[in-house]
């Protein structure tokens, strides 16, 4: 991956996942990172007369506060660093319009703001992208510090692993973070013995990952974010793969009251990868 994008909203979050994703980008070859803002339009008057703005005064002043947090945190990365600021009343629309055409290869997102109100809108906002299937998210905490990943947790629920889990940019991922890899599936029904199908999705995930020498884990429980919790806890994870698909417990992961403690509290950044 060489092309990361940022968006910034100004909050306390946004600004810590740019801090966060210099540090991240540091050691790989030919980075750039992208700071992008979209500032809403200015809306006509409660009797409909179009309201006075000065669009290109408003863009400047934005890019003059996204240089300044260029420079602020350049002094953490050896990758190019560059700002965009558009204007447009959907963000998530530009955003994956800009992601497409320029053909970025992550987007590395807070996931609330300083405020409560900020909150909503950024984690909404960044749950969204995550929808979309744009590009591959790193989703990071509000008070995460970046350090090498030394152990990283996939998570999967080992159905129909051929068409749902995206060979390459898993392989990416995993050469790129360098890191030991745990993969952990979580299922009411598991008992002492996996069943004939679950091993059989097993060998297809095996050929997938087996350059990273994986080790497995299966657990039955029933809440599926406090199992990821314990096992968080239990062997020092720093950070999470999913891949959210529509059609499997993880499609969940990213819209039950369970994931918004998790999303919301996390101390460990997620990466979101889609097929």
């Amino acid at each position: 991956m060489k092309k990361f994008i940022i968006p910034v909203d100004f909050s306390e979050t946004s600004l810590n996942a740019a801090h966060y994703a210099a540090a991240f980008t540091n050691d790989v070859k030919d980075a750039e990172i992208i700071l992008y803002n979209v500032f809403d339009k200015i809306e006509a008057g409660s009797d409909g007369t179009p309201l006075e703005s000065d669009d290109e005064g408003r863009k400047s002043v934005i890019e003059l506060v996204l240089n300044s947090l260029k420079a602020d945190i350049a002094k953490l990365t050896n990758a190019d660093i560059s700002v965009l600021a558009e204007e447009d009343d959907y963000f998530v629309d530009s955003l994956e319009r800009y992601v497409r055409h320029q053909d970025v290869d992550a987007i590395i997102m807070g996931i609330t703001g300083a405020t409560r109100l900020s909150q909503i809108v950024m984690g909404s906002n960044t749950l969204k992208v995550v929808r979309r299937k744009i590009a591959p998210v790193i989703i990071v905490p509000p008070d995460a510090q970046y350090k090498a990943a030394k152990n990283v947790l996939l998570i999967s629920d080992l159905k129909d692993v051929d068409r749902t889990i995206p060979t390459e940019p898993i392989k990416d991922m995993l050469s790129f973070l360098k890191a030991k890899l745990y993969i952990l599936n979580v299922d009411s029904e598991h008992y002492i013995e996996l069943s004939d199908e679950y091993k059989e999705e097993k060998a297809k995930l095996d050929a997938i990952v087996k350059d990273f020498n994986p080790e497995y884990s299966f657990m039955r429980l029933y809440d599926f974010v406090d199992a990821i919790d314990e096992f968080v806890e239990d062997n020092k994870i720093d950070m999470i793969l999913t891949v959210p698909k529509n059609d499997s417990t993880l499609s969940n992961f990213f819209k039950t009251t369970h994931t918004s403690r998790l999303a919301y509290h996390s101390h460990i950044p997620i990466i979101a990868i889609h097929t």
